[in-house]
């Protein structure tokens, strides 16, 4: 008996158990019958696409059809423990989608062991790799919760991406990592093609990563993200903090929200006051408002990179600009930031009011509306405000001046 009467003859006698007729089996997968008799004919196999829909119509694992029998009820198998082999195949087929590049530095295709990247840079006399880490923290909680699985991959990449170019780098690659109980193709699927738009919108390209189903160890709908990014500079253009001289000035630009911290907080704040997630700030609930993807400044400041006008920047996450912009002053120096001159968004002000929460509990939590810093000379704050504004608002906020803090914090923060 050939493979493919095997596999029809299994798919007629599991569609006859559960009682139903060619055509009903076909109307509940939305194909025809004539699909459904070729398969228990033998005359064609289930698609990729199909397979899994079909074997939860069946009450079998995807293994069980392209095997043509069941598995023992004794004998252990990766499926009864929670992994289908051939179910996340058709995962992976559905991820080839959405790793295609035109990036030729990408020299290989998914289903390879490793990603291949051709880091022949002949423009760059000493390339520097610049490496890292991260993911979207307790914010993908709430966008799985709340169906923002696309915006969430936005969150993760653009916040990696935010974290390199701080040192004049350009984003090249990333590799992201799915860790889940149980694999739904959709939202696999979802999460996929969200890491990819992003990739693309930052300008670098998702060449690989890892989809690993845990079953036992996550439970069955929770998904953990995270991924790795790789960029490059030129050895002299790599910004530091060392330019950073008395008398330059630090500028802002605004972020959208939240970005990727302070929820944890927030998560509190809703379960003491669930009703919350519905108000409306500025016309957007507050759910929507939480949930807006951090903010990517690749696009912002690529123009600057390599000309000696930034002297420092930072990405301002959890521990706000103390936290933040600190990592990058020298010695002896100190970030003076007047905090009067802050536009503090109104979704900030409605979690410190609904909340009670102190200015200083704010300021370490939360970026209130500063999302990156730029430290420049006096002489080119003009032009790089004017740059930065065809992107987002961009303003002064503070000098740096001789002192033993890296940041001290000047007035207070106006909460209009």
């Amino acid at each position: 008996m050939t493979d493919s009467i095997r596999v029809g003859n299994f798919i007629m006698r599991k569609r006859k158990e559960a009682g139903m007729t060619q055509q009903q089996l076909a109307d509940r997968l939305k194909i025809s019958f004539q699909s459904v008799s070729k398969w228990e004919t033998g005359n064609a196999y289930p698609n990729v696409e199909i397979l899994c829909d079909l074997a939860s119509v069946l009450g079998v694992t995807t293994d069980e059809i392209l095997a043509g029998n069941e598995k023992s009820e004794d004998g252990l198998s990766y499926s009864k423990a929670g992994v289908d082999i051939a179910y996340t195949d058709t995962i992976k087929k559905e991820m080839a989608k959405h790793l295609e590049t035109e990036d030729r530095r990408v020299l290989n295709k998914i289903g390879a062991f490793a990603s291949l990247y051709d880091i022949h840079f002949p423009a760059m006399k000493e390339p520097v790799l610049v490496l890292k880490s991260e993911e979207p923290g307790s914010k993908q909680k709430l966008a799985m919760e709340y169906g923002y699985t696309e915006s969430i991959c936005h969150d993760m990449v653009n916040h990696l991406v935010n974290d390199i170019i701080v040192m004049g780098a350009k984003p090249l690659a990333v590799l992201d990592t799915i860790v889940c109980g149980n694999a739904e193709k959709d939202t696999i699927k979802s999460l996929v093609k969200g890491v990819a738009d992003a990739c693309r919108e930052n300008e670098c390209a998702l060449v690989g990563g890892e989809t690993s189903i845990q079953p036992f160890v996550v439970d069955a709908g929770v998904y953990v993200l995270t991924s790795s990014i790789a960029g490059i500079v030129e050895k002299k253009n790599v910004v530091d903090g060392s330019a950073i001289r008395e008398g330059d000035v630090v500028l802002a630009v605004a972020s959208n929200g939240l970005h990727t911290n302070g929820y944890s907080l927030v998560r509190m704040l809703m379960d003491k006051a669930p009703q919350i997630k519905l108000d409306k700030i500025e016309g957007v609930t507050f759910i929507e408002q939480i949930m807006k993807p951090h903010t990517p400044y690749y696009k912002a400041v690529k123009g600057l990179f390599g000309r000696g006008i930034l002297h420092g920047m930072a990405h301002i996450t959890g521990g706000g600009i103390e936290g933040n912009l600190g990592r990058v002053i020298p010695e002896g120096l100190t970030a003076e930031i007047d905090l009067s001159k802050i536009r503090a968004l109104p979704i900030f002000k409605y979690i410190k009011n609904s909340g009670n929460v102190s200015d200083t509990e704010m300021l370490h939590t939360f970026n209130c509306g500063v999302g990156f810093n730029l430290v420049v000379n006096e002489k080119n704050v003009e032009e790089v405000v004017r740059h930065v504004l065809r992107f987002y608002d961009c303003y002064e906020i503070g000098r740096i001046r001789s002192g033993e803090e890296k940041v001290r914090f000047v007035n207070r923060l106006e909460w209009l």
